[in-house]
């Protein structure tokens, strides 16, 4: 009996722990980067990046690699700790691609935030992401 019942616990907690890994998974390339930014988390962000990443900062635009988009993003948020952050409206314009506009609050400002995101083999990869002090 003793042995039917840790069997028994194993296969309940295997079970759970696979249903909770799927929930985590379950949220969408743009909740994702919601949560990113609103816990100033650009490690969370690189998983949509490509080769170049287009960042628009302050109105000065760039195409950066995928290590100077990290690199970028991360002092940007170092200076502009986000507070809160609010998502105006998001949507997906046809089957390959999602978009969100936002605004987050740090410290020193409040800024804009649109980020678009295109399916590439298979994944959503940031086509353009875009914050502007308002």
């Amino acid at each position: 009996m003793n042995n039917t019942l840790k069997k028994l616990l194993l296969s309940i907690s295997c079970t759970l722990l696979f249903f909770t890994g799927q929930a985590q998974n379950s949220r969408s390339p743009l909740e994702d980067m919601v949560n990113a930014i609103k816990n100033d988390r650009v490690l969370d962000m690189v998983k949509y990046f490509d080769n170049f990443v287009p960042i628009t900062l302050n109105n000065n635009q760039a195409i950066y690699s995928r290590n100077q988009a990290e690199v970028v993003l991360h002092d940007f948020f170092e200076k502009n700790t986000p507070r809160d952050f609010n998502t105006m409206e998001n949507g997906s314009p046809d089957n390959n691609s999602k978009f969100m506009i936002g605004t987050f609050d740090s410290q020193n400002a409040k800024f804009n935030v649109y980020v678009l995101m295109k399916m590439k083999d298979g994944n959503y990869i940031i086509q353009d992401l875009r914050i502007n002090k308002e």
